[in-house]
């Protein structure tokens, strides 16, 4: 059997991420001729197809599952042993992987960029937005540092350090301005939009209503907080946004909004970690920065005037 090399093995595992050659391509910057070379070389190799190839995606044989399995095992220790040897050198916060939940990256990545070029001008993040359980399986597979979540994650094998907290602020169309805010009982009653499944920001908000996910509703489920506030402002329902969320996503919107009663809905953010990385330190330092990232926006949008009204 010919070698396998590490850079087969990334090719392989990106093709197995994303289901295409040609996206796997782009995403390993290299062209997909020379990828599926790397791929067609590895699988002549090994006497076996990883892949089975359709017009419009790929997907692992049930060989190719188990071996991608391994590979993803491998290329996370090779970058640990990468990793020590950083941290043992006392670099500060060089390359980071570090993934972020689609209800938080809008909002806030802007400024922890912002933040890392002032304190850390050395360091380059390669980030990643998608929704909870892909961070954490992504996280413990080893292809990313560090990920901003919804506390708790509640898994054993991760660092959670909480950096922030938010309240939840319900949207509604604008002739509801003067109405009384609803509790969890009124708002279960009403037309609520939320987001699809997969979402945590979701999950959260069917848990405030006491409302289980597979209770029937009138409502619908978009993709997107923009969606839901654009929905509200048309007159279809009511919604629940993060507070981080209102200058962006209202300030094109006709909708009123409301604080609820005590206790308010809410939400813990932070910086996820797995404890067996040798970054640990160097990942302190960026929830740090995630920390005072959150605390100048807020500060920033009340002082500038660019949070709208909240009754």
């Amino acid at each position: 059997m010919a070698n396998i090399t590490l850079k087969q093995l990334r090719y392989a595992v990106a093709v197995a991420e994303h289901g295409h050659f040609g996206n796997a391509a782009a995403a390993s910057a290299i062209s997909q001729p020379a990828l599926s070379m790397q791929i067609q070389a590895l699988e002549d190799g090994l006497g076996l197809a990883l892949f089975e190839r359709a017009a419009r995606h790929v997907r692992p044989t049930p060989f190719g599952v188990g071996f991608l399995a391994r590979a993803q095992r491998i290329l996370a220790e090779v970058d640990d042993l990468g990793d020590s040897a950083r941290a043992a050198r006392g670099d500060d916060l060089g390359r980071l992987r570090l993934g972020v939940i689609p209800t938080i990256a809008p909002y806030l990545l802007p400024r922890v960029v912002g933040l890392m070029g002032q304190y850390y001008p050395q360091a380059n993040l390669a980030l990643r937005e998608t929704i909870t359980p892909r961070l954490i399986s992504e996280l413990s597979e080893g292809r990313l540092d560090a990920a901003i979540v919804a506390l708790p994650i509640s898994e054993p094998s991760f660092e959670e350090v909480e950096v922030f907290q938010e309240d939840f602020i319900l949207v509604r169309p604008p002739e509801d301005a003067g109405k009384p805010v609803p509790d969890a009982n009124s708002l279960r009653e009403m037309k609520l939009l939320l987001l699809e499944e997969g979402h945590c920001f979701r999950d959260q908000a069917l848990s405030f209503c006491t409302l289980g996910a597979n209770t029937p509703r009138e409502v619908m489920d978009g993709s997107s907080l923009s969606t839901l506030v654009q929905m509200v402002g048309a007159g279809i329902g009511v919604t629940l946004i993060p507070e981080m969320a209102v200058p962006v996503e209202t300030r094109s919107a006709s909708v009123a909004l409301a604080r609820f009663r005590t206790p308010a809905p809410a939400r813990k953010i932070g910086v996820i970690w797995r404890r067996t990385s040798p970054l640990s330190n160097q990942l302190r330092k960026l929830a740090n920065v995630v920390r005072e990232a959150a605390e100048t926006g807020a500060s920033e949008a009340m002082t500038g005037g660019l949070m709208p009204k909240i009754a």
